[in-house]
């Protein structure tokens, strides 16, 4: 027996067009903590990894200062990073319920991680000598 009935892979809802092809785009508030600002702290933080990751390895010397400084900017960077993917993949307009859901999702594993991190340096032997370690294993 052959059925015809057919099942969408994704049931997206139906393309709604707001407002005619003539209507001027929305322009959002001005914010400098989501402008040049924000951007320019990004390519901070993304250039400080670099020297924070070589720095405890080249030097030859553990400073627990530098570990907590590269676990602190490795923490920014990544949620920085996984809240522009939501940004991008998980748009407010079209599932607001998702986008709330997964952006206290990603504030929660930033908190969870951070809290793994301290409890790493304070009571282990630290990131750069578990890095260390792995690496002459």
């Amino acid at each position: 027996m052959v059925s015809s009935v057919t099942f969408s892979i994704a049931d997206e809802p139906a393309e709604v067009i707001e407002g005619t092809a003539n209507d001027a785009a929305a322009v959002p508030n001005p914010s400098p903590t989501h402008g040049s600002y924000h951007w320019t702290f990004e390519r901070l933080i993304s250039a400080t990894l670099i020297p924070l990751t070589i720095a405890p390895f080249a030097a030859g010397s553990l400073n627990p200062t530098t570990d907590a400084l590269l676990c602190a900017t490795l923490l920014i960077h990544s949620h920085i990073g996984f809240e522009s993917v939501l940004i991008d993949y998980i748009p407010a307009k079209r599932h607001p319920l998702a986008r709330k859901i997964f952006w206290w999702g990603l504030r929660g594993a930033t908190l969870l991680v951070a809290v793994g991190l301290y409890e790493f340096e304070t009571n282990d032997v630290g990131l750069t000598e578990a890095i260390k370690r792995v690496w002459k294993a």
